[in-house]
């Protein structure tokens, strides 16, 4: 099974809201997920994104692939430069 770290699209028409879920590549978007990561409000800015950092890093670790978007969302909140830290502490 291929897991990725994508978007999750939920709220109503025009005020769209996020959820950074752990999903089978093969699933539909808004469809079945394995767990929820965080979430991300594009209407309130950059500030608003909550993320349980554990869950990220253990996802990843686990060889679940992110969606370009969620890069750079785990990118932007230092996620991504502690998983290749601990990718290399490993090697």
């Amino acid at each position: 099974m291929a897991v990725k770290l994508r978007l999750k699209r939920m709220g109503s028409k025009q005020k769209p809201f996020y959820r950074i879920v752990a999903a089978d590549s093969h699933s539909p978007r808004d469809g079945r997920f394995i767990e929820n990561v965080g979430t991300y409000d594009p209407i309130k800015g950059k500030d608003k994104v909550t993320l349980d950092e554990e869950k990220a890093l253990k996802w990843l670790q686990n060889g679940a692939e992110p969606t370009d978007t969620v890069r750079n969302i785990l990118s932007a909140s230092g996620i991504m430069a502690k998983y290749n830290d601990l990718k290399k502490k490993k090697n």
